[in-house]
């Protein structure tokens, strides 16, 4: 066999490395090929620091033999990397136990190609100019500690034993921003925005930039909270992002065969408030349509007025469960916007916080928790107030789902999400 120059040819590569798997023996198999290659600009407290290329290439194999199953990873494409990746593959599979709910995807067929193929370092640079003159003239006690705008073209091609072909060409481009504020002796806490988009445009507003530095710059100086009480909270999206994290959890593999999930039987039933509706959005910038199984995935609209319709168990959980088979891709997902501003949804709260950051750690498997709230204000009668220290605030996720009762009709495009503010009612802060 051989794989010389394979890395620019992934669909030769991976073809090549499926027949060899086959020939050592392999009952199913699946190989992925890809090839990632990006162009990059970053800054450093405030100035421009690096520009650099760089090109990644891996190969990931998947082999099944007498129902028993290994997985192996490698960036060695030369004929001496592939087969000694191939022996350590049969060497874990022969040491793994049988599981007859291991099988590859069959009959998939997908090409999907967009977004911008080739980078354009002169518009990088333009971003991170314009990222840091804005800086100078309207936020200068933020310190971007740092700071990227990149291009990324990624090229992968998979293939199982059982006819599936998957190929995919993405061009995407991407900017991430990170920092804090200082005044004088004191300092904000980190944060952090960022987002993927077919092109760098409207920066810094684009992906919540703007609105993350300006926040800073008012959370150097911060308040205790105080005494104790129950109130409500208005989640920024990047917090909203964590609700929906657990609720993706609880609808997979692990959750689902060890039978801690809250939602196993719950298909239909509403899970949630009826004013979120959350769908995929698998055409985002960066985000392709197949799951990491090799299955194509359909559009879906997971949660429809709150109503949960299907659980999301890859191939193998599904044959280990028996839930039914309804693959959904990694990233693209979006909470549909509500109807109401987001100044009148904190105008109506009477007591509780804007929070733009949960570190709550894991849930328990029930949802309950208890985590810091941070880069966050107090709000009081309807206004927002001082910037809070760092405040406990605890309850259920699965409870906080369910008592929404506000969703802004504003929200942030990150690329591979778009998420609207939640106002939830009934926290506990301490």
């Amino acid at each position: 066999m051989t794989m010389t120059s394979l890395s620019f040819a992934t669909d030769k590569a991976a073809e090549q490395v499926l027949a060899a798997l086959r020939q050592r023996g392999f009952d199913h198999a699946q190989v992925t090929v890809s090839d990632t290659r990006r162009c990059e600009l970053n800054l450093a407290h405030n100035e421009a620091s690096l520009l650099r290329s760089n090109e990644s290439r891996k190969l990931s194999a998947t082999g099944i033999v007498g129902a028993r199953r290994a997985s192996a990873e490698g960036s060695d494409l030369s004929a001496d990397g592939v087969a000694l990746l191939i022996d350590e593959l049969w060497a874990s599979a022969g040491s793994a136990p049988p599981d007859d709910a291991n099988a590859v995807s069959a009959g998939q067929q997908l090409r999907v190609a967009k977004g911008p193929r080739e980078a354009d370092p002169t518009a990088l640079a333009a971003a991170l100019r314009t990222l840091l003159d804005w800086r100078q003239s309207n936020t200068p006690t933020m310190m971007i500690e740092e700071a990227l705008a990149a291009h990324v073209r990624h090229r992968s091609h998979t293939v199982t034993t059982g006819g599936s072909t998957i190929d995919c060409d993405l061009g995407w481009c991407q900017l991430s921003v990170f920092g804090l504020a200082r005044d004088g002796g004191e300092t904000s806490s980190f944060n952090y925005a960022g987002g993927t988009a077919d092109a760098l445009t409207d920066v810094p507003a684009r992906f919540g930039v703007e609105r993350m530095m300006r926040e800073l710059t008012q959370q150097v100086h911060t308040e205790a909270l105080g005494d104790r009480f129950v109130g409500d909270v208005v989640l920024a999206p990047g917090a909203v992002g964590d609700l929906l994290s657990w609720l993706m959890g609880q609808l997979r593999d692990g959750p689902l065969i060890d039978g801690s999930s809250v939602y196993r039987q719950q298909v239909g039933e509403q899970i949630a408030s009826p004013l979120l509706t959350l769908k995929s959005r698998y055409d985002a910038p960066g985000c392709a349509p197949f799951s990491s199984d090799a299955f194509v995935t359909p559009a879906v609209t997971l949660l429809d007025a709150g109503r949960l319709t299907q659980l999301t168990p890859s191939l193998y959980g599904s044959r280990k469960t028996g839930v039914p088979h309804k693959p959904v891709a990694a990233e693209g997902w979006e909470l549909l916007p509500g109807t109401t501003a987001l100044a009148d949804i904190i105008a109506a709260v009477p007591r509780g916080a804007l929070i733009d950051r949960l570190s709550m750690g894991s849930p328990a498997p029930n949802g309950d928790f208890s985590g810091v709230i941070k880069n966050s204000f107090r709000l009081d009668g309807g206004r927002v107030g001082a910037a809070l220290a760092e405040t406990m605030i605890s309850g259920n996720v699965a409870q906080m789902l369910k008592d929404v009762v506000a969703v802004s009709r504003e929200r942030i495009d990150s690329g591979s999400d778009a998420l609207p503010w939640l106002r939830i009612s009934g926290l506990h802060f301490s």
